[in-house]
């Protein structure tokens, strides 16, 4: 199953989703309709009798009351939807609102703790792999349990947690194989669908908190028998009922998606024992992997392990058994838990902060980056025969090049870009001029648009930014990005303003600047102008098919600037779009395809199913290969395609052994 495919399944799974929900709500509807109706007709028998000599208890009860059944169901959508709305308005900053909830701590991106740093240096391999942003990374402090999740509703907002017990208990791999799982339902769509599930599910527990406020109320006249309290009692047993039922859905909705985030880990890292000792870690531990955070329950279906202890007979399990889940990655396994002991914690302890010492002592890489037998980071030119990397799909090579890379960055280079000052200097560095006259005039710009302090900061790193390979700017950008949404929002569009200067100093826009302008701003505009991701509209590909024309013309001319090779290398991508839409596409001169035609394009495509993203993307690589070879700026904007389509894509390798794709 390819990216695609599971982005697909995702968008079922919503849709199953919003199917249970239905129906979870039209079960609570009829049920409070029938309660309302006994209680307001035996309220309705006691006032007509009250005053008779003798009291007649005896009434006829009517099934069917129109009004009230009415006035039942309206206000119990009031409730669920008022409920549903505010709290998916108050997850829309995305995942680091789940987080902070949890009493999640925002790690700092310079941290010495050996633990943080330990978790944070895995993040940042399995992001740049993995050709998504480096997401927000955050520590429970408070839960010594071992636990981990990931949530958001995309890539751009993405937040990964984990416990302290988790990076204090578990080794570098063990942790690698956590991450891996969490990063799997990053890719997967499914932390999309957390986030909706805990919206929806929310609507339906505001019915109890409903119920309990009618419970106290009180009538005027005492012999005027009050019926809402006695409603509030029904409303709030009905609303404990939701509560169930939320969590069957969650159960529902979750369980099957363990197996593949576990498998998903192995593949990716070729190191089964890794996810395998976390999980038997969790068997072994005293508290296993349950969390004491009150919310803990909304957020269930989220974490790597059962975060709310066992259920009854397994009904509302989040998670399958843990013996399941070791046996599943390793069918060999003795179901023996091994020893977690104070000699155990304290040899974890020892390697983090070993690491750490070793990442300090190291010396600063001139120039370039090294080389792996097992996968050779690409250089300017790919032959067309190396392995396009399959979108959301990334292979222990490109973890192995993340390390590699992480690892060769000089420390100048990484400690600015795990700081908000220093993060704005590097990207300012990477768009400088090579030309010295351009350069001045862009340093003087940004003094102007910024502070002289910016400035000399960007001065400063200009020499160890200059040492980046090429190849590494994208991944240094990604990088770079945790820091920079430490920015106010004054600070932000100061940051946007300055960005635009310095590209459009020179009056023109080129490929790099493009690409890296656009990266940029659209996974921060997200956390600080609220933008969300468009909602799709496209589920045919005819429609867009002008847009497929100016995207695969302007890739054509990217390669050549020859007019005959152009049109040759468009129609080698056009003719899969066409027969997909069952029509032609008109090849496009160089002029009227430039980027902000390309722009207006890349919005409107990334409004259309998966299906059509993929074809277009195959499309894409048809079109760059033309030629033969794989220029370093078309395989930049390649992926800033498809990062644009909110289809991550791992860095392009040079053929390796291992280079093979998870399925």
């Amino acid at each position: 199953m390819d990216f695609f495919e599971r982005q697909e399944k995702a968008r079922r799974n919503t849709k199953r989703l919003v199917v249970y929900f239905v129906a979870g709500v039209a079960l609570l509807i009829v049920t409070i309709y029938l309660a309302a109706a006994l209680i307001f007709s035996g309220v309705g028998s006691r006032k007509r009798h009250r005053y008779d000599d003798q009291f007649q208890p005896q009434t006829v009860f009517t099934l069917w009351h129109p009004q009230l059944f009415f006035g039942v169901a309206l206000g119990t959508l009031a409730v669920i939807v008022i409920g549903s709305l505010s709290k998916t308005a108050e997850l829309a900053q995305g995942g680091s609102v789940v987080a902070e909830m949890l009493g999640g701590k925002l790690v700092n991106s310079n941290t010495s703790d050996p633990e943080e740093r330990k978790l944070l240096n895995v993040v940042e391999e399995m992001a740049i792999a993995s050709g998504v942003p480096v997401p927000q990374v955050y520590v429970l402090d408070d839960e010594q349990s071992i636990n981990a999740f990931a949530a958001g509703h995309s890539t751009s907002d993405a937040v990964v947690a984990a416990t302290r017990g988790c990076i204090r208990l578990l080794t570098r791999d063990e942790l690698q194989g956590v991450v891996g799982h969490e990063f799997s339902h990053i890719l997967n769509g499914d932390m999309r669908l957390n986030i909706r599930l805990m919206g929806l599910v929310f609507g339906i527990v505001c019915i109890a908190s409903v119920g309990r406020m009618l419970l106290y109320l009180r009538g005027g006249n005492n012999r005027d028998r009050n019926a809402l309290p006695l409603l509030g009692l029904v409303l709030l047993a009905v609303g404990g009922i939701g509560v169930v039922f939320g969590r069957l859905i969650q159960a529902s909705v979750s369980r099957q998606r363990e197996f593949l985030a576990d498998a998903s880990s192995v593949q990716f890292t070729r190191n089964p024992g890794g996810i395998a000792g976390a999980l038997k870690k969790i068997g072994a531990y005293s508290l296993g992997s349950r969390l004491e955070a009150p919310q803990a329950g909304q957020v269930s279906h989220m974490f790597f392990g059962n975060g709310v202890g066992e259920s009854f007979l397994g009904l509302f399990a989040t998670h399958p058994p843990i013996a399941e889940r070791i046996r599943a990655v390793e069918p060999n396994w003795d179901g023996e838990f091994p020893p977690l002991g104070p000699e155990q914690i304290e040899d974890v302890q020892r390697a983090a902060i070993a690491d750490l010492e070793k990442a300090r002592r190291r010396p600063p890489l001139i120039p370039g980056l090294p080389r792996s037998p097992a996968g050779q980071i690409a250089t300017a030119i790919l032959t067309a025969q190396a392995a396009f990397p399959r979108p959301g799909t990334a292979t222990t090579a490109h973890l192995r090049y993340a390390n590699e890379l992480r690892t060769s960055i000089p420390p100048a280079v990484q400690n600015a870009a795990r700081d908000p000052l220093g993060a704005s200097a590097l990207i300012y560095g990477l768009l400088l001029s090579s030309e010295p006259a351009m350069r001045t005039k862009q340093l003087d710009l940004l003094a102007q648009n910024t502070s002289p302090e910016i400035r000399l900061e960007t001065e400063r790193l200009l020499p160890a930014v200059a040492e980046v390979a090429a190849r590494a700017r994208l991944p240094l950008a990604d990088l770079a990005l945790p820091a920079l949404r430490q920015f106010s929002p004054a600070q932000y569009q100061q940051f946007s303003r300055a960005l635009q200067e310095l590209i459009e100093a020179d009056g023109e826009i080129d490929l790099f600047e493009y690409v890296l302008q656009k990266i940029i701003l659209r996974h921060l505009d997200p956390h600080f102008t609220g933008a969300r991701k468009p909602v799709i509209q496209f589920y045919t590909l005819k429609p867009l098919v002008p847009d497929c024309a100016v995207l695969l013309s302007a890739l054509a001319h990217v390669g050549t600037e020859d007019s005959a090779q152009a049109q040759a290398a468009f129609q080698r991508g056009a003719g899969q779009v066409g027969h997909g839409a069952q029509t032609g596409l008109d090849f496009i001169p160089a002029g009227q395809c430039d980027l902000p035609q390309v722009d207006a394009a890349l919005n409107r495509l990334n409004q259309a199913v998966p299906q059509i993203k993929k074809n277009l993307l195959n499309a894409c690589a048809q079109t760059v290969a033309a030629d033969g070879v794989i220029q370093e700026m078309e395989a930049e904007l390649l992926r800033a395609i498809a990062d644009t389509l909110d289809c991550p894509m791992p860095p392009f390798l040079e053929s390796a052994p291992d280079a093979e794709v998870a399925n």
